[in-house]
This record gives C-alpha cells, sequence and structure tokens, in this order.
C-alpha cells in the first residue's frame, strides 16, 4: 500500500501569480514579487552573505524540477538552478481570496475558501471597542497593549517591558486575518494565555477572522524571544478536506508543525510539534515508520516567521540550504511505493517592500513518480493528486496531475 508525504515550505514562492496586482504590501502590488527567483539573485550577486556564501546551492531541489518550475509560473531565470529534472514538477495556482496561511493550506487540502476573511484596518487602533473589551474581560485587565498592525519581534521591543509591568497583553494584527496575542509565560502565565486566545475564538471566528495565534515569550527587556509554545486557533474547515478523506478511508494521518492548528485537528490523528530541525526529525522519523496507507501532513515555517517577515534574505537562503541538504539525505530512505510532495502556501519575498506575504504561484515538486512537466496546476490539484496516489476517493474540485 502507498505511503505519502505532503510537504509545506511555508512562503516558498516563485512569483507570477496573475492576479497579484490585487495583492498589496504597504501600497505597492505584488506585481514582479518572487521569493526564491530574487533570493537566488541576492545570493549571485554577493548580497546574501551572512553565515553563509556565494551563488544559491539547492542541488536536491533543482534535481526534482524547482529551477524549471519558476521559469514555468514567472519566466525567470534563477541563478545556479537549471538541472534537468528527474521527477514532477510544475507551478500552482491559488484562487482563494487571500494570500495567507489557512488559504493557502486548505486549498491544497481541496477547499477552496468559500468567503472573504475579515482583515483589521491598518489604523490606531486596529480593532473594535468591543472587541477589546472582551479581551479585557476575559483577561481580567483594564486594557491592552498595541492594538495595532506589527511584527512579532517588534512588538515585543514596543511593548513587552509595559506588558510586564502592567499585566495588559499585547494585540495585534498584520495584513493576514489574524488576531495575535502576545504574553510573557511567567509574568502573564502560559495556561492563562491559551485560555485567553481560546474564549476569544469563536468571536473572532464568527467575524471570519482567520486566526486567534497565542504568541508566548519569555525574558527580560532588550532580551525577548518567542518560546515554541505558540498555538493557533483557526477556523474549522467547512467541509470535508484531505486530511478528513484519508482518515476516513481508514488509513492514518500525521500532522508535522501547524498542521494540526491549521485545520483545528479535522482528519489528524498525531502532531509532532517543535522548531523547523526537530520538524525535520519527525519527518525523518516518520519515512522509517509511518504505516503503509498513512499520509503525513507537514510544514515548515520559519522560512516564513523567522526570514520572509523579517526581510532577512541570508536567512532565508540559509534556510532553503539547510533545508535540500536534509532533503537529500531523506530521499533515498523513501519506499518504492512512497510519494514525496513538496509544494508552498504562498510566498513572502524578503526582497519585497513591506513585511507581508505576497501573491505568487508556488511549486509542485514530486519525488517517487515518473519525471516530467504536469504544467500549470490549481491548489485543489495537490490534494486530488495525494488522495490519488493513496487510492482514496477525492471530494474536492481538483484533478490528479498524477
Amino acid at each position: 500500500m502507498s505511503r505519502a508525504f505532503l510537504v509545506v515550505i511555508d512562503s516558498v514562492g516563485i512569483g507570477g501569480a496573475p492576479d497579484a496586482d490585487a495583492f498589496f504590501n504597504d501600497g505597492v502590488p505584488d506585481t514582479g514579487a518572487n521569493t526564491l527567483a530574487h533570493i537566488a539573485q541576492a545570493c549571485a550577486e554577493g548580497r546574501a552573505e551572512e553565515g553563509r556564501s556565494g551563488p544559491l546551492r539547492l542541488p536536491t531541489l533543482d534535481a526534482l524540477g524547482l529551477g524549471a518550475a519558476v521559469r514555468l509560473a514567472s519566466g525567470d531565470n534563477v541563478p545556479g538552478l537549471g538541472a534537468e529534472p528527474v521527477g514532477l514538477w510544475g507551478a500552482a495556482t491559488e484562487v482563494s481570496p487571500g494570500k495567507d496561511t489557512p488559504s493557502g493550506h486548505w486549498e491544497l487540502a481541496g477547499l477552496p475558501v468559500p468567503w472573504d476573511w475579515t482583515y483589521f484596518p491598518k489604523q490606531t487602533p486596529a480593532f473594535p471597542d468591543d472587541l477589546v473589551a472582551q479581551v479585557c474581560k476575559i483577561a481580567g485587565t483594564d486594557g491592552i497593549l498595541g492594538n495595532c498592525h506589527g511584527s512579532g519581534t517588534v512588538m515585543l521591543d514596543a511593548f513587552g517591558a509595559e506588558h510586564m509591568r502592567s499585566g495588559w497583553p499585547i494585540c495585534y494584527t498584520s495584513a493576514d486575518s489574524v488576531f495575535q496575542i502576545a504574553a510573557h509565560e511567567e509574568t502573564f502565565g502560559l495556561d492563562r494565555l491559551l485560555d485567553l486566545c481560546e474564549k476569544l475564538a469563536p468571536t473572532l471566528h464568527a467575524m471570519k477572522v482567520g486566526r486567534v495565534i497565542a504568541r508566548p515569550f519569555v525574558g527580560e527587556p532588550g532580551h525577548f524571544k518567542r518560546t515554541g509554545n505558540r498555538h493557533d486557533y483557526a477556523i474549522r474547515p467547512p467541509e470535508p478536506v484531505l486530511t478528513n478523506w484519508v482518515q476516513d478511508a481508514g488509513r492514518q494521518v500525521y500532522g508535522i508543525g501547524k498542521i494540526g492548528d491549521i485545520f483545528s485537528m479535522e482528519g489528524i490523528d498525531e502532531v509532532r510539534k517543535g522548531d523547523d530541525a526537530t520538524l525535520m526529525t519527525h519527518l525523518s522519523d516518520l519515512v522509517d515508520d509511518a504505516p503503509e496507507g498513512s499520509l503525513t501532513f507537514a510544514n515548515f515555517v520559519e522560512f516564513d516567521s523567522l526570514y520572509g517577515h523579517r526581510r532577512d534574505v541570508s536567512g532565508y537562503a540559509r534556510a532553503l540550504e539547510w533545508f535540500d541538504a536534509r532533503l537529500a539525505r531523506l530521499l533515498p530512505r523513501l519506499r518504492g511505493t512512497d510519494m514525496l510532495l513538496i509544494t508552498a502556501d504562498h510566498g513572502n519575498d524578503p526582497t519585497w517592500t513591506g513585511t507581508d506575504h505576497t501573491r505568487e504561484r508556488v511549486p509542485v515538486l514530486v519525488a517517487g513518480r515518473d519525471a516530467g512537466s504536469v504544467g500549470q496546476v490549481a491548489f485543489v490539484d495537490v490534494a486530488a493528486s495525494v488522495a490519488d496516489h493513496l487510492g482514496v476517493a477525492s471530494h474536492g474540485p481538483g484533478r490528479s496531475f498524477l
């Protein structure tokens, strides 16, 4: 019986989204954004030398078709990537009206988002008074800090000390449909933060805000650090998705990283979390141990969270090269009937204006099947193809490209 490994390298877009002009970063349309190509260009020009040096080296991903996928998606040639692919490769286009985590993952799992997300205005205060009052009531505080758009580490620097003094939670949002709450694990309490987010989530979900995110941190002023105890309270998918299809067929489904949070544990039997290095160990273990017929669905988030949003080109390049090297050690251990499919959920071009995601096509790279191009496909076709490989029924609008 076949096994499938669906791996999302979060935010590794390859440009070329046909509707990029309708999506913006700080008022600038995403037309021309290309996460992978622009990182490679920066590396080739010596502009990504922190902790690494020289051209971007991704021999494993390139052999699977990454360079070819970028050319197909956007027409851009990627310096250093031009191998003849040995796997199936293509580029996928999203139709959901968002460039965020739930939109991308739901659609990759076979369900385009059936509504428009709610986004908070880029102003201060960003949140309506009744929502702020509810946060204060649940938290037992007289107010909140932040109440604006912001990047996580910047918010800690700006409000962390006052948060420790006052006990008020730090509440902020971004260009995504999110409500984020940061709090110190020791002075505020991790359990108290998680309880606050869990109780607040139904109100935000009714507003069609995609996620309430608990952002715990530790440390002292000037030395704050977010911990691995982040938890996303996401809207439950309104219809069955790939994980449900596989589980309903009596198969085992494993989630690695934030997959369980994104899908509200729909169709997922077991979740394994950690930083990306730990997640790679989990993926490696499941390549060895996952039962026949199973689906392993993984998300590697640090490309996005640590490097894309922070516009850290060198860091993003280091992460890509690390992933490529670990993938090279993983692929030879796949069983004869296994399929490993690598894709992404959106872009986050670290050379682009602003600090938000970018609307891009994403790569589709398949190991364990025949070599060749699958061409331009839809996000939902990924789910249909994984289901096809596993021999389970596909209930979404996608079509298998296998």
